[in-house]
């Protein structure tokens, strides 16, 4: 397998209302944002959906045509401010807006993977799943500085690691963040707010129904904006309307963090065991209730996924890193940066980097950006590469 490049940390400030923080970033990645229609496009997993005999040009105008109904639907359930940081981010890269709708909508569809599955076919032995992001956090009675810390390999396909960079976040009249999102995105995969709230997400594989509504990365950015502590945050996303599977870590200023396992129709909050001070989370919910809906234990891929992935179970990466995650974590006693990198870097027992380990190195996944995140002193360290090889950046949020 091949080496991934490091990218450079690129930062941009966006602020005022959602149209005008769309509309910046839209002027300043406009170059990117086209050239992400393009990389969309070829990716494999879209062109498997094109039905047999429609040109390839009708299917992504169909698509995109879709996608817009899809959005405007959304926009429809839920107040949040992102239909219009949407239209500001198209109007900025001069693009219509039907073309990052589609962007957007991707994103919901990421966590269904029922079209694409079966739980007929037999697993090929010794294949793993090629998909992931690990995400862990330690309270502050197990750091050496008395403050907590959370971390997460982001895993995504490579050609999209070009398209990452470090927004500032500056809403008029509401709460300053550091983020980790995509250019043609206004959504946050990564962030941390002026009063310490610090949030990961993870994708989680679910089956309950969904309807058009604001993506979990989009909820996110509304909550970067809005929420204090790891209670504010519970409680919005608790309440708010939502398409997609997710797993989020969150943490505080206060010390205060726990795992959130979400999905369409459940969204349920798991502390730490009693007398621990530790989570850690892969791809797979823990709790009895998300369990419910979560993809069937034998599902494997089908033959409308990507030709890599056929054949393989679905939560084999996700069983593998955990197992792993969580005996990494108790060699520990307490944790500061290095430790953490150290967890976050692991290559399993045989210190062989695959789709199985934290630290993922597949031929179709890969971490391609590792975070750090401390409540405490409202910063955020980023860098765009596996964690065994980070260079990270460090990002206070300002004003804190």
């Amino acid at each position: 397998m091949a080496d991934l490049p490091v990218q450079p940390v690129i930062e941009f400030t966006c602020r005022g209302t959602p149209y005008q923080m769309g509309l910046a970033q839209g002027d300043a990645f406009a170059d990117k944002i086209r050239e992400s229609f393009q990389t969309v496009a070829e990716l494999e997993a879209f062109r498997l959906k094109k039905p047999f005999g429609l040109p390839f040009g009708m299917f992504r105008q169909i698509a995109e045509r879709k996608a817009r109904r899809f959005v405007d639907r959304a926009f429809a359930v839920s107040p949040i401010s992102a239909r219009e940081r949407l239209q500001g981010l198209a109007d900025g890269a001069r693009v219509p807006f039907r073309k990052v709708a589609l962007c957007a909508a991707m994103e919901a569809v990421l966590g269904d993977l029922r079209p694409i599955t079966t739980t007929n076919a037999v697993p090929k032995i010794g294949d793993t799943l090629q998909a992931g992001c690990s995400a862990m956090a330690v309270s502050k009675t197990a750091t050496q500085t008395g403050d907590p810390i959370l971390a997460h390999n982001f895993d995504y396909l490579p050609v999209t690691q070009p398209y990452y960079f470090i927004r500032r976040s500056q809403p008029a009249g509401k709460l300053k963040s550091v983020e980790l999102s995509l250019a043609p995105a206004i959504g946050v995969v990564d962030g941390i707010n002026e009063a310490g709230l610090s949030i990961t997400c993870n994708y989680a594989f679910t089956t309950d129904k969904t309807k058009p509504a604001p993506t979990i990365t989009m909820l996110i950015s509304e909550a970067m904006a809005n929420c204090r502590t790891v209670e504010d945050a519970v409680e919005y996303f608790q309440t708010s309307p939502r398409v997609g599977g997710g797993l989020l870590m969150l943490g505080d200023s206060r010390g205060t963090i726990a795992s959130l396992e979400i999905s369409s129709t459940r969204c349920v909050r798991r502390d730490p065991a009693d007398g621990r001070d530790r989570l850690c989370h892969t791809n797979r919910f823990c709790c009895s209730a998300t369990c419910e809906v979560e993809l069937s234990e034998s599902a494997v891929y089908g033959q409308q996924a990507p030709a890599v992935l056929r054949g393989r179970r679905v939560h084999q990466s996700s069983d593998e890193r955990n197992a792993s995650f969580q005996a990494r974590m108790e060699s520990y006693e307490s944790f500061d940066e290095i430790s953490v990198r150290d967890v976050m870097s692991d290559h399993g027992p045989h210190g062989t980097p695959s789709s199985d380990t934290v630290c993922m190195h597949g031929n179709y996944w890969f971490t391609t950006a590792s975070i750090q995140l401390f409540p405490a002193e409202r910063k955020l360290h980023a860098s765009f590469s596996p964690t065994c090889v980070a260079k990270y950046h460090e990002f206070a949020v300002e004003g804190s």
